[in-house]
């Protein structure tokens, strides 16, 4: 029964972790950079929005605030690849760095700003899980549809190839730096609006927020993937399967609560469960792969001379 009562706020707390999961995703898959920047723009996102409602701000204009300012992150990381040459990873964690002294910043100096849900009229909040839920299906269903529709122009076709063969793409005249930041700007936009809404569901932003995001976002990707690359492995379900991901994530942590668990160790079950889902296909190739290598007579010898 406790789980029963639990799993509407699991499910819109997923909804908004795998809003976050689909910028992530937009990064690692489409464009193939591992971006670390995700831990600080979702806690900028937060920041800005939580701030801003604090101060009178209507939400929508906060929440649109919430999603600039994540474009600029990301830009910031693409452009310190890009202009200066820094490897991906490496600048990811520079603007990472750098995005906690601004988030600071945008708090006050404060380590958390809280919002009033009496004085705003949020959008989604944890005291009225199924009305956050419905806003929730809205917003992630307007995001995809705008990915679905930018990703099938001629500037989101490029954006794919970029992703899929940088050299091939650079041959065909495509500027690949330039797709590189606005595919991070896109990115991080998308993760700071998951951390506006992050802000108005919890109610406050803290600074520490997004310490550990990037692990949620790859939970959420290879979770939602491993079941809808099964059902028909197109743009569309892929971001569907990533949202579902984040739902399922939200899911197994708040039972695993339930059970017990002790929430100092739920780091490390994030960490654990992106490590399985990693592991797995790579061992499964591996495996079938040797046994397919194999001739019927060195199978029937228990693997020939090598095994």
């Amino acid at each position: 029964m406790a789980f029963l009562y639990a799993l509407p706020g699991a499910i819109a707390e997923g909804l908004i972790w795998g809003l976050m999961g689909i910028g992530v995703y937009i990064s690692y898959k489409i464009l193939d950079i591992a971006d670390l920047t995700v831990d600080g723009s979702i806690c900028t996102g937060a920041c800005v929005c939580a701030v801003l409602l604090g101060s009178g701000v209507p939400v929508w204009v906060s929440v649109l605030a919430a999603f600039v300012a994540g474009a600029l992150a990301g830009m910031v990381t693409g452009l310190l690849h890009t202009a200066l040459g820094i490897p991906s990873i490496l600048a990811g964690i520079l603007t990472q760095l750098m995005l906690y002294s601004v988030n600071l910043f945008i708090l006050g100096g404060k380590s958390l700003v809280a919002v009033d849900p009496r004085a705003n009229a949020l959008w989604v909040h944890m005291s009225d899980n199924p009305s956050s839920i419905l806003a929730m299906l809205i917003l992630v269903t307007v995001v995809i549809l705008c990915l679905w529709q930018f990703f099938y122009t001629e500037i989101g076709l490029t954006l794919k190839s970029t992703g899929d063969n940088p050299d091939m793409s650079r041959a065909q005249g495509v500027n690949v730096k330039r797709n590189q930041v606005v595919g991070l700007a896109i990115a991080n936009a998308i993760v700071a609006l998951a951390g506006a809404m992050l802000a108005q569901y919890k109610g406050s932003a803290n600074i520490n927020d997004g310490r550990g995001a990037i692990v949620i976002g790859l939970a959420a990707i290879f979770i939602g993937l491993s079941v809808s690359l099964k059902i028909k492995p197109n743009f569309v379900v892929s971001l569907i399967g990533v949202l579902g991901g984040g739902i399922i994530y939200y899911i197994v942590y708040n039972l695993v609560i339930l059970m017990g668990l002790k929430t100092d160790y739920l780091k490390m079950l994030s960490a654990i469960i992106v490590t399985v889902f990693l592991a797995v296909p790579y061992l499964k190739g591996e495996y079938f792969t040797r046994r397919k290598s194999l001739r019927p007579q060195d199978m029937a010898n228990g693997g020939g001379e090598g095994a």
